[in-house]
């Protein structure tokens, strides 16, 4: 055959093509397959890979305090009161156990029955990834009386493990590391980033204690996060901005063997559902059994107690899953000795038992609770009630747009200018604030790929509406028709049109509370486009100078003020005609496309979600009922915004 001929001189394939990668080097060369990307988030995840080993001797009960420091030279410093790293020579490596642990991939206490019953790592790779990635690394040991350290560099040891002085009875292990800017984009920490997961991991081990400290220039400052409530006090943090409609928070906690099961939850007068799942302080963001067996149970609880309790009557239809969670704030968190995670980011618990475990700890657990507490239980059963009849209606509603549809010529938006291409991963959407800027953008558009939605004023705030309201709205429908792959347990990601669905709205506050809405309708109710990563906004351009034939457009203060500057000194003593772009509606078509719609020239901002916690967070201040919050959002993010005078 001929494929088989094809191993000739020059086309070889044996011994001599295999390349071995000794120690670190793998994660050198390959680092976004151990830490995700070289980007921002994975720099941040460096952090958390070093706090998770302390976190794991706090699950193993030997920590109690974790320290983490922003270092003015922007390293980092973390010091535990653990059991200090083992230092005593390996007896397969005859080394130092610390040095194998910083310096030999898969090496630690997380395998095997010998160091942990639980951890958090999911490879356990944690410490020596850091210290590959790390142009300077310092570890010390406390333990035996003594201080151990040894420092490395880009992975390799530069001195042997050396005692360096006493710690009495203290115990722990203190960490310093430098991440290398060859490998990464940007080496400056984030103390907002970091302040989310640190306080997250506090919440998730109550009474541990979690220290954050920056020491850099002027924006020195220092946190304190400790909780004896747990993930009670996570769900009354994530309820701050929303209205509960129940007293008590909701708490059951069931051990079994090496497994563990902590459920805090509680309804508010909201009408998003925000499940948080966690197995070994992994935020399981792809859910898994353990969340299945609490929908499950949850679900079969409220049926039950409602026809127990006769609120639901005998010709009364079964509430349904999305009823029973509406506006629901839950903390399902697991631990256990061997987790099974798999799907895309191996951010899926696969372990079967835990579904069974979760399942039937909520039916004993929270039928108790509905039983105890008749009242409270009776506020929530209606509010599930009254989230089934909205349901219906949003279903006959969707019915009747189906139907008429299929009597319809067209099944598209009549606003919709749609593109010839039918290939979605070559389709791009444009969503236009305004008619003018909608007109000139379908005049300068490329009709083969780009297809345009013009939005006539601000759609409507979903975070205070139910589906049947929001399925009411025109506009929106207009939207979910055009997108085509549904909404809620219609969705269905491969009937999407568009791979590219770009929001684009006026560089004013107009424009950016319009944007703002709808990334509210995507994040509640398609957050799937963006997870996919189908959803992004335009970044039009803020002014326009020009100088006889010389036009240059700027898209930010600092660029516009850079481009000033060299346009002075090219043409000195001539005027600069300077134009500030307040709305898409006043470039022309030629001008949205070269500046705005233009592939090789535009500028698109991805929409991603690193947080989701934090997000609804953001969501509820920013579109929810109460205005407090708001009020001090804005106070504290005023120094950011950008003003014409």
């Amino acid at each position: 055959m001929a494929s088989e001929k094809q191993n000739t001189v020059g086309n070889e394939y044996n011994a001599e093509q295999i390349q071995v990668l000794e120690g670190l080097e793998p994660v050198r060369k390959r680092p976004g397959m151990y830490i995700g990307s070289t980007s921002s988030r994975g720099l941040h995840h460096l952090v958390y890979e070093i706090v998770d080993n302390s976190v794991d001797e706090a699950l193993a009960g030997y920590c109690s305090h974790i320290q983490v420091k922003i270092r003015e030279d922007n390293s980092i410093e973390v010091l535990d009161d653990g059991r200090g790293m083992p230092v005593d020579e390996h007896p397969k490596m005859h080394k130092s156990a610390m040095e194998v642990i910083m310096t030999v991939l898969h090496a630690g206490g997380k395998f095997g029955d010998g160091g942990y019953k639980v951890s958090g790592g999911l490879h356990g790779v944690g410490a020596s990834v850091v210290n590959a990635l790390s142009e300077y690394m310092q570890v010390e040991s406390m333990r035996n009386g003594h201080i151990y350290r040894q420092e490395y560099s880009r992975g390799k040891k530069t001195c042997e493990v050396t005692i360096v002085g006493d710690c009495g009875n203290k115990t722990g292990t203190h960490t310093i590391f430098r991440p290398d800017p060859d490998i990464f984009d940007e080496t400056v920490f984030s103390f907002e980033t970091l302040q989310a997961r640190l306080r997250e991991m506090a919440f998730l081990n109550k009474g541990l204690k979690i220290t954050l400290e920056d020491e850099r220039g002027d924006k020195k400052k220092k946190e304190v996060y400790c909780y004896e409530g747990g993930i009670k006090e996570y769900v009354q943090f994530q309820n701050k901005n929303k209205t509960p409609i129940h007293d008590s928070i909701i708490y059951y906690e069931v051990v079994k063997k090496d497994s563990e099961v902590e459920v805090a939850l509680q309804w508010t007068d909201g009408y998003s559902e925000n499940i948080f799942s966690y197995a070994n302080n992994i935020n399981t963001v792809e859910g898994g059994a353990h969340l299945v067996g609490f929908k499950t149970a949850l679900t079969k609880v409220f049926n039950d107690y409602a026809r127990k309790a006769k609120i639901l009557k005998d010709k009364d239809p079964d509430l349904d899953g999305d009823d029973v969670r509406e506006g629901l704030t839950a903390i399902v968190s697991v631990k256990l000795s061997e987790p099974q995670f798999e799907g895309q980011t191996k951010t899926k618990l696969g372990n079967a038992s835990m579904r069974t475990l979760v399942d039937s700890a909520t039916k004993e657990e929270l039928m108790a609770f509905l039983e105890e507490n008749p009242n409270q239980a009776r506020i929530i059963v209606d509010k599930c009630i009254k989230a089934g009849r909205a349901r219906e209606a949003a279903r006959k509603a969707r019915e009747l747009a189906r139907r008429k549809t299929a009597l319809d010529s067209t099944s598209l938006p009549g606003k919709l200018a749609d593109c010839s291409e039918k290939d979605p991963a070559l389709s791009e959407l444009f969503i236009v604030e305004g008619d003018s800027a909608g007109g000139s953008a379908k005049e300068g558009r490329d009709r083969r790929t780009q297809a345009i939605l013009p939005l006539r004023g601000k759609i409507l705030n979903v975070e205070k509406a139910r589906l049947d309201r929001m399925l009411a709205s025109d506009t929106i429908k207009d939207m979910i028709t055009a997108f085509g792959c549904g909404i809620g347990k219609d969705f269905d990601a491969s009937k999407l049109r568009y791979h590219k669905i770009i929001i684009m709205s006026d560089a004013d506050v107009d424009g950016a509370h319009i944007r703002t809405l709808m990334l509210t309708l995507f994040f509640r109710y398609m957050p799937q486009l963006i997870e996919d990563g189908y959803i992004y906004a335009a970044q039009p351009p803020l002014f326009r100078c020009t100088v006889g034939k010389d036009m240059r457009y700027t898209y930010s203060d600092a660029e516009q003020e850079k481009t000033l500057a060299e346009m002075a000194k090219l043409y000195p003593g001539k005027k600069i005609d300077i134009q500030r772009y307040k709305g898409l509606g006043e470039m022309d078509a030629t001008q949205l496309w070269e500046t705005t719609m233009d592939p090789a020239h535009r500028t698109l901002v991805q929409i991603t979600i690193d947080d989701v916690a934090r997000a609804d967070q953001i969501f509820t201040t920013l579109m929810g009922d109460k205005v407090p919050p708001r009020k001090q959002f804005i106070e504290e993010n005023a120094q950011y915004a950008q003003l014409d005078f």
